[in-house]
């Protein structure tokens, strides 16, 4: 007799949230850990997007999917149709994303534009998507930063913290409306294993880990 083969992991999880609220490194995590994607004795290439590849421009720092300029949006809203139809072909996998369309409303909106991304939502819904929303208390900003000033490239974008406590605001906001489930994360003690664990149980106890 042979072992019942385990049921196959294929979690869908799009990572929100403003600068300095461990997106990135708990992307990377959740991407390797056990309880996400099963268990591996040796590591393979795994999908893991994001909307701030600045994908737009030829030049670091520049537009991509969320920053996109007015003459851009036929590009991005193109970008963001070929996103979810490959996640519709390839839904029997798992898809952690960097930021996506949340990012964009939030960031558009402040230059006076407004997108609707219900069509979207729609078709991640049936995909088993859920939105997570990192965050973090206000008073723990200032020493967040400067861990990130140690390792960043760009250190300016971090000289005034109040864009990202309104983003943060306006981003809670936006998630709160949203019809995909979603969980909000507090990292505001750093501990991204901790975090990881917490996303895990929300998405097992939502039956959100793979087709069932």
């Amino acid at each position: 007799m042979t072992d019942a083969m385990p049921p196959k992991l294929t979690p869908k999880i799009i990572l929100e949230g403003t600068r300095l609220t461990h997106k990135t490194d708990i992307a990377f995590a959740l991407n390797e850990h056990p309880r996400i994607v099963g268990p591996r004795r040796y590591r393979y290439h795994s999908p893991l997007v994001s909307a701030e590849w600045c994908a737009f421009t030829n030049f670091p720092w520049g537009r991509g999917l969320i920053n996109f300029a007015p003459e851009e949006e036929g590009l991005a809203m193109e970008t963001y149709r070929t996103w979810v139809r490959l996640f519709e072909l390839q839904k029997y996998y798992s898809w952690i994303v960097d930021r996506f369309h949340v990012s964009t409303r939030v960031f558009q909106r402040r230059q006076g534009r407004e997108y609707d991304f219900r069509w979207l939502e729609e078709r991640l819904l049936p995909l088993g998507f859920a939105l997570v929303l990192c965050t973090r208390r206000e008073a723990t900003f200032a020493r967040a930063r400067e861990e990130r000033l140690a390792v960043s490239g760009n250190p300016g974008q971090y000289r005034d913290l109040g864009p990202f406590l309104r983003e943060q605001e306006e981003m809670c906001a936006e998630v709160a409306g949203s019809r995909l489930p979603h969980l909000e994360v507090d990292v505001s003690d750093d501990d991204v294993p901790a975090a990881c664990g917490r996303i895990a149980d929300w998405l097992r106890d939502r039956r959100l880990l793979g087709f069932y």
